[in-house]
């Protein structure tokens, strides 16, 4: 994914990955990438466990906004079946594009 990352960037577009396999994130070096210590085939959670999900897809959002270093990885605090994403606080939408 990395590498088509970097492709798509080229033509203006910004890019978050989302990696479970921080080895290979690290070598390939994409433009910005959050990373889940979670099984193979399970990129953005359990499924059915919509909050686990949205959570996911939200924290890349802001990581898309955060990231400023090439090649950054975000680690993700989210553990597999074991965190409780009631007290999870989603980011602002309005926020997320604005710069602090």
């Amino acid at each position: 994914m990395g590498l088509i990352q970097r492709e798509i960037e080229k033509a203006g577009i910004a890019t978050v990955g989302v990696s479970i396999v921080r080895e290979f994130t690290e070598k390939v070096q994409p433009p910005r990438s959050i990373y889940l210590k979670w099984p193979f085939g399970h990129p953005l959670g359990e499924p059915g466990n919509i909050k686990q999900q949205r959570a996911v897809v939200l924290e890349a959002f802001r990581a898309l906004y955060s990231i400023t270093t090439p090649g950054e990885i975000v680690d993700l605090p989210f553990r597999w079946r074991r965190h409780d994403y009631e007290g999870y606080e989603e980011p602002d939408a309005l926020a997320l594009g604005r710069k602090e």
